[in-house]
C-alpha cells in the first residue's frame, strides 16, 4: 500500500485538483462520507454540496455539483459537473441566485415542471455561500 493518497477532482472543463491529500470528504447521495489511504474500493454518486480535503494539516473547500467518485486504496477520482474551490467563489452572486431562486419557487406550485429545477439551483447557491464562507 501506498503512503499517500492521490485526489482527482475533474469537471467537463478542467482538472479542478490533482494532488497528495491525507482525507477526503465528499457528500455521496446516500450520504456524506470521508476516505483515508487504504480505504476499501467503491464506486458512488455524488450530490450538490461541500467537498473537502486536508493536506499538509491545512483543510480547503469546493462547492460541487453532481456526478460519480471512484475511491481505491491509493485513489479517489471525482468526476462532477462543477467545482468551485471557496476562495473562487463570487458570493454576491451566489447571494443574488440565491434569492431569484427563493422569489420563483415562492410564487411556484410544486407541481410546476419547472419547480424542481430552480429547487436545485436554490440548493447550488446555498452550498455556494456556505462553502464560500470557509
Amino acid at each position: 500500500m501506498s503512503d499517500e493518497l492521490i485526489l482527482e477532482i475533474v469537471t467537463p472543463e478542467k482538472m479542478a485538483f490533482t494532488g497528495s491529500v491525507e482525507e477526503v470528504t465528499i457528500p455521496g447521495t446516500e450520504g456524506e462520507f470521508g476516505v483515508l489511504r487504504g480505504h476499501e474500493a467503491f464506486l458512488t454518486s455524488v450530490d450538490i454540496g461541500e467537498l473537502n480535503f486536508t493536506k499538509d494539516g491545512k483543510k480547503t473547500y469546493y462547492a460541487i455539483n453532481t456526478g460519480f467518485a471512484e475511491v481505491t486504496a491509493e485513489k479517489v477520482t471525482v468526476l462532477i459537473e462543477t467545482a468551485e474551490r471557496s476562495d473562487g467563489i463570487d458570493k454576491d452572486r451566489a447571494q443574488r441566485a440565491k434569492e431569484k431562486a427563493e422569489s420563483s419557487l415562492a410564487q411556484m406550485a410544486k407541481e410546476n415542471s419547472e419547480y424542481e429545477r430552480i429547487n436545485l439551483a436554490l440548493i447550488r447557491a446555498v452550498t455556494r455561500i456556505r462553502v464560500a464562507e470557509k
